[in-house]
């Protein structure tokens, strides 16, 4: 599998994963016209996107979604809750919980905990390697944590430094509460606390995403991981930021 996360934060988050088979696109919470650009840029011709989850309906998270499949018409899987919470009229629509695309590769979808009717995370498996994509949560249940434990590459929310965002002048006390909640954001203590439970001897590479602009920065975030890491006597695989306006690089798992 090759991945590249295409945009990353509170303005628009959407991640492309590219199997042998199959062209995923993970939300489209940028503009549509954003995602054309860039998957061209990075040599993907929008029109063999064929498959796209949905997290959930937050527009940061499915702004474009409407105008992207009614122009390609790939097939969404989105659940009934989130496609309500959406408001969003589009076809081609499938809520299944767990999907076997043509027997090649696996995709579940799994629980988060976040301030939305209904959120998922999701695993994607092809001939033994694999992705989860985790962001937008407060915190992820010990049930999961097997579930999602020694895969090859994660992509995992590390939002915010907990002192920046409540040194924050510009964040009523209200907001800050809902950001550390359960139903908001994992910090980057948070992060690197599960990330140090969950990388094992198949983990390649982490990319930390949906980082805040206001209350982190991607060396505190890197700073707080690798002192988890190293205190736990963990060895780090490669390490990378999904960014707001700016694709990654392809990582192949």
């Amino acid at each position: 599998m090759k991945i590249c996360v295409l945009s990353s934060g509170s303005k628009g988050n959407s991640t492309y994963v590219e199997t042998k088979n199959h062209k995923i696109l993970i939300d489209i919470g940028t503009s549509a016209l954003y995602i054309e650009k860039t998957l061209k840029n990075i040599g993907v011709d929008p029109s063999e996107i064929d498959i796209i989850l949905v997290t959930h309906a937050h527009i940061d998270h499915v702004a474009g979604l409407k105008v992207f499949t009614k122009k390609y018409k790939p097939l969404v899987y989105i659940s009934d809750k989130i496609l309500k919470e959406a408001n969003l009229n589009i076809e081609n629509v499938s809520n299944e919980e767990c999907i076997d695309v043509n027997s090649d590769i696996k995709i579940k979808s799994v629980r988060l905990s976040h301030d939305v009717t209904d959120i998922k995370g999701y695993i994607i498996e092809e001939n033994g390697s694999s992705v989860v994509y985790i962001t937008d949560t407060g915190y992820i249940n010990e049930k999961l944590m097997g579930e999602i434990s020694n895969k090859s590459l994660y992509v995992f929310e590390s939002n915010h430094d907990i002192e920046k965002l409540m040194n924050n002048p510009k964040y009523p006390h209200h907001t800050k509460i809902r950001i550390l909640s359960d139903k908001g954001h994992l910090s980057n203590k948070d992060s690197a606390y599960y990330l140090s439970k969950l990388i094992g001897n198949k983990t390649k590479c982490i990319v930390l995403a949906h980082l805040s602009e206001q209350n982190n920065t991607e060396e505190l975030a890197l700073e707080t991981l690798k002192e988890t890491l190293n205190k736990k006597n963990i060895k780090s695989p490669v390490i990378a930021f999904g960014r707001q306006n700016q694709a990654t690089e392809f990582f192949e798992v």
